[in-house]
């Protein structure tokens, strides 16, 4: 007897399943945004918040298969939009004139984020990959940093969610802890606002670290923490032309250029120097673009397996962390060079 064939996929289901994936996301992105207002999540904000209930739903019902082509082009395609976006948060203008002397403090953050990380990652025996994304997310801007890079170095969609995970998680423990030693630091409050600026993980850290500390620590935090997004462009490329020599003498095709970084240029340039209303420009920055990073969180979300968590995250968390605290004694002690 001849084997049965299997029945091609109605076209119109696939459109469906396509369509029906994206708003998957889509609403589990609203739902955590919604959540993130109680107390408690608050904390962590909409993101992970998103993410947690992706695993939440991947670990108790399972992955929805048949919606997986949008859900995989939430996490791919719309993610590399959401950092297209998020250019809109970089005033180039202001890094170069005002910030160029904090660009040294920012290289070296860089440097010492990631290199700490993966030198600590092997006698913790973490595992490489998730590592770098840690220590680019600590020494870049934590998840848009992690998100940025993953395509490029190959990293598949539970590490970066787990890499995103660790980053909010421990960029609250040090702004918490930050906001805690101010008082007791021989430092002014303009110091404050570098340190804060050059050391801590996510953008949202740095302003909640610095404000305490008065407008000009805040400001002149930001403007560090800004450095730190502008030299993301130049990291991704070397990254880039890194992982091509790398898989050079390899059959699989080597790392593609990060077009997306085209576009996260031109809207850095957009925002800086063509005058757009602040509303409207708030909010592609703070409302569409962290909606659309958040929906992006859920798709990488569904692909956690809780049960691997632990052995997975734990070792290149403890690196990470460990990593975290010289970054920040280090960072410290240059403030006065």
């Amino acid at each position: 007897m001849p084997k049965n064939k299997e029945l091609p996929v109605n076209p119109k289901w696939r459109s469906i399943n396509f369509y029906g994936g994206i708003l998957f996301t889509v609403l589990i992105a609203a739902a955590g945004t919604i959540a993130a207002k109680l107390p408690v999540l608050d904390q962590i904000g909409a993101m992970l918040t998103s993410i947690l209930i992706a695993v939440l739903f991947r670990n108790f019902f399972g992955y929805p298969e048949s919606l997986r082509t949008g859900i995989q082009f939430s996490a791919q395609k719309i993610l590399r939009f959401a950092i297209i976006l998020y250019g809109f948060k970089l005033n180039i203008d202001v890094v170069l004139t005002q910030g160029g002397s904090l660009l040294l403090h920012d290289v070296l953050t860089i440097i010492v984020a990631v290199g700490t990380t993966m030198l600590l990652a092997r006698p913790f025996k973490a595992e490489k990959v998730l590592s770098l994304l840690l220590g680019i997310g600590t020494g870049v801007c934590g998840a848009a940093a992690i998100a940025a890079v993953s395509p490029i170095v190959k990293a598949d969609d539970e590490d970066t969610a787990i890499g995103v995970g660790i980053i909010a998680l421990t960029g609250t423990i040090f702004a918490l802890g930050y906001a805690m030693l101010r008082a007791i630091l021989p430092i002014t409050p303009e110091q404050f606002g570098i340190w804060s600026g050059i050391s801590l993980h996510e953008i949202a850290h740095v302003a909640a670290a610095a404000a305490p500390a008065g407008s000009n620590a805040l400001a002149v935090g930001l403007l560090a923490k800004l450095g730190r997004v502008f030299l993301l462009i130049p990291l991704c490329l070397i990254l880039s032309l890194w992982m091509r020599r790398k898989d050079k003498d390899n059959v699989t095709q080597g790392a593609p250029f990060p077009w997306f970084l085209v576009g996260f240029l031109a809207t850095s340039i957009i925002g800086t120097y063509i005058p757009i209303p602040k509303n409207i420009l708030s909010g592609i920055s703070n409302v569409i673009g962290p909606f659309l990073l958040a929906s992006a969180m859920v798709g990488l979300g569904l692909n956690v397996h809780l049960a691997n968590l632990r052995s997975r995250a734990l070792r290149p968390f403890l690196a990470m962390f460990v990593a975290s605290i010289i970054l920040s004694v280090f960072s410290y002690f240059t403030l006065w060079f």
